[in-house]
């Protein structure tokens, strides 16, 4: 497992580039009490081990007054999770995709620019061949993050 490789160094400077993907190196050196060239070293690392696997940014909700976010719950046929998640990942709307337990296999975060972007969206996903069942639940606003 990735994740049990990783030292208290890797975790606290993972913990800093998400409060700030874009800090500069020599801030994040500060920060961790470490050397220019170690917080280099272990982003790299980092990147080339598959532990980070790109940086993005993030968008006040509020940016996009036009913009749909929902939580879509998928119920998938057991044989055919890994195929259904391949297809789910070419999905440009789909910010994140979880496995879960109880009644839904899937959850997906998406967000489309409009609503009839949105039901589009859905049409794709439940024709996505595996999906045998979906509940979909608009977020309205978030309160927390």
């Amino acid at each position: 497992m990735i994740m049990a490789s990783l030292t208290d160094l890797d975790h606290r400077l993972l913990a800093a580039l998400r409060r700030d993907g874009r800090a500069p190196i020599a801030a994040l050196a500060e920060e961790l009490g470490v050397s220019r060239a170690t917080v280099t070293k272990r982003i790299d690392s980092l990147t080339n081990r598959g532990v980070i696997v790109g940086f993005t940014v993030r968008v006040r909700d509020d940016a996009d007054a036009e913009a749909v976010r929902a939580v879509c719950m998928l119920q998938v046929e057991r044989q055919t999770t890994d195929q259904v998640i391949a297809r789910l990942s070419g999905v440009p709307e789909i910010s994140a995709l979880h496995t879960t337990n109880g009644n839904w296999d899937l959850v997906a975060e998406v967000r489309c620019e409009s609503l009839g972007a949105f039901d589009a969206l859905l049409r794709r996903l439940r024709g996505i061949e595996g999906i045998v069942g979906s509940e979909t639940s608009l977020l309205l606003s978030s309160v927390m993050r």
